[in-house]
This record gives structure tokens, sequence and C-alpha cells, in this order.
């Protein structure tokens, strides 16, 4: 082997698709990770495809100007070469692992998604929740199939330390687990929020915690048996966008789901609760008796070191980039050699929490509205 040739067979070649912009969109902090931090080994960014910024219609828009410079300087330093569209993108070169990282709007996805598998991807890390619908999701899946593609999904908490703590304490210990999850938007930003998610909560925020459900839970639309909002804790509104259309969804949401095989297990999510994910245990009487949250102690250390060298970016990069550098580093070794990818979350584990979040929604409306 060349050395250049050993390179290209020991670590993934990365295209990040849906770069967006510098400091604020999770694509760019996938490049970020894997330029300049060690967790992500196993992957080397060469590509960048960014439909918006690189289009004529988006050269002028708010945030063009950072990625601009951010893309001049990543030519020049780093040798990273940038396209607007995927099909643009060198073939692979022999022996080359090719990995493909989508990060874009969900509804942009699945035209992404056939682009990469056209231009040969070997592996695609699709964020979640993948695709708008489910049978749009299948199609991606069965495609993939097809191309002998593996596609494994952005559910970093399915790979983080406060969801593994807290799945092994009530293993041992027994008890009710309840997984919530905490965003930070202010009230009045609330109908910008819910039109940029459209999709909806379960869709879109709570898609994580769903997905350690049937991943860890053996939830899925066939083994659901109830499902009970807690009508105290939670909340939907009609709000309106910048747009002047009207969107419904939660603005905080809380219930339990029990199974056909008697396992519970309850999800509370909060779009104005703060920034942190909680794993919590309650023993029968209801008493909590174990708690672990994201960030701890050693995250907000570490979440200080990462201000310092990158500061102003997105708070929840911070909190969490511990669990999307294991996320990555698993996937893009996983594409390299084959390496089980312990925890991550495969497409058919996309296919069915999205089926459930859709499932679950309307009831959930019901009980609340």
């Amino acid at each position: 082997f060349t050395l250049s040739r050993l390179t290209m067979t020991t670590t993934a070649s990365v295209v990040v698709v849906g770069c967006g912009c510098p400091g604020r969109s999770m694509g760019w902090y996938h490049c970020f990770q894997i330029l300049n931090q060690d967790s992500c080994p196993s992957a080397t960014l060469k590509y960048v495809v960014e439909p918006w910024y690189m289009s004529a219609a988006g050269a002028g828009s708010a945030g063009s100007d950072v990625f601009l410079a951010w893309r001049t300087e990543m030519e020049t330093t780093r040798g990273v070469q940038f396209f607007e569209t995927v099909v643009e993108v060198p073939a692979c070169e022999d022996e080359e692992r090719r990995l493909a990282i989508i990060s874009a709007r969900t509804s942009d996805n699945p035209a992404l998604f056939a682009s990469c598998l056209a231009i040969g991807c070997h592996s695609i890390y699709l964020e979640k929740p993948g695709a708008p619908t489910v049978a749009e999701l299948q199609g991606m899946k069965d495609a993939a199939a097809a191309a002998s593609t593996t596609v494994l999904m952005g559910f970093n908490k399915n790979v983080a330390k406060f969801s593994t703590k807290t799945r092994e304490f009530a293993a041992a210990n027994g008890g009710q687990v309840t997984f919530v999850h905490n965003n930070n938007y202010a009230k009045d930003d609330l109908g910008e929020c819910f039109e940029r998610n459209s999709e909806g909560m379960l869709k879109n925020m709570a898609i994580h915690e769903l997905a350690l459900l049937v991943t860890f839970y053996g939830v899925s639309t066939e083994t659901i048996a109830a499902v009970e909002a807690d009508k105290e804790y939670s909340s939907c509104q009609t709000l309106t966008g910048p747009s002047g259309k009207e969107f419904t969804d939660f603005d905080k949401l809380k219930f339990t789901i029990t199974t056909k095989d008697g396992v519970k297990v309850s999800i509370a999510a909060d779009r104005c609760g703060g920034d942190d994910s909680v794993g919590i245990v309650r023993d029968a009487d209801g008493k909590e008796t174990f708690s672990y949250s994201m960030p701890d102690a050693a995250d907000l250390e570490n979440m200080k070191v990462l201000e310092k060298a990158n500061p102003g970016a997105m708070p929840y990069f911070y909190v969490q980039d511990p669990d999307y550098a294991t996320l990555k580093e698993r996937i893009a070794k996983n594409c390299v050699d084959g390496t089980v990818a312990e925890g991550v979350a495969t497409i058919d584990v996309a296919v069915e929490t999205l089926r459930v979040a859709e499932y679950l929604t309307p009831l959930l409306l019901e009980q609340l509205l």
C-alpha cells in the first residue's frame, strides 16, 4: 500500500451533506469534530455538500458570509472540497470506504439520500428522524438494501452516558424508567419553533426518546397495549409562525407507554424546560431511586473547554459533544472494517420509531385537547 491508500483503507472518507451555518448547524459540528478532535480517528473529512449557501438563492442569505469564510479556510488549510450538489462529488477511488453524513432538513432527506446511494456511498449516517413519513423512510431503507449500503441513525441518546446508566440501574434493581428531555426555547419563540419543526414534537424533539424505547424496551406499534398522557404536565397549543400560518403542537408532553409484556416506560419533553436530559428510575410506590443527568459534572468541565475553543456555538453542541463523537466513531469504524456499531440505531429502528410517533400523535392529542 502507498501511504495515501493505507489512509483510505483505515479511515472512512466522509462527505457531509447539509453543512449549514458554522456555529449553528449540526452538519457543521460534524465537520468540526472530525477536523479538530481526536475523538473520531476512523473518519477523514474529504467533501462537504451545502445545497443552500452554495446555491444562487442562498448566496446572500443570513449566515452566508460566515459559511463562505469558513469554506475558504477549510479549502485552503485542510484540503476539503465543497460542492452544491451530491452528484458533483467525485466517484469513489479504489479501496476507498465512503461514509455520507446527511444532516439536512427532514423534507430534503429522501432526495439527498438517493443521491448518496447514486455516488456509491458504502455507509450513510442519517440524522433523525430520517424522513417526513414512514412510507418515505421505508422506501429509503429498501433502496439502501438494494445497493448493499449500511444505514445507521443519528440517535445520539442511544449511546449517551445518562441513558446507559439509567437502563443499567433499572435492569439491576427494577423500577420504572422516565426519560426527560428539555430544550431552552423562550415562550415567545415557540411559534417559530413550531413552524421550523412542523413535523411535530414526537417526530422531532422526542424522537430520540422514542428511539430508546424502540431499541431497548421492545416498544412498537404492535406491542403497545396502552398510552396515557399526563394531563397536568402536558400542554398543546396552536401558535402562529413567522409565515403567518398556524401550527398545533405540544410545547410540553409527558406520557407512559405500557407494552403487552407489561413493560412500563415514560417520556417527558419540555420545549422551555432548560437544556438537559435526565434518566429517572422510580420504584412501585413512585419514589425516585435513581437519577442521572446530561450534562454531568465531567460534561460541564468539558463544556467550558469546548466553549472557549469554539465560542458562540449552539449550547447543545457543547452538552452532547461526547455522544456525537462516540456515534460518529462507531459508525465510521463500522464503515471501514465492519466492527459492530454497538447501541447505534439502524434504519429499521428508525422506521419503527417514526411509525410509533405517527401512531401516538393522534392518541395523545385526543387525550389532551
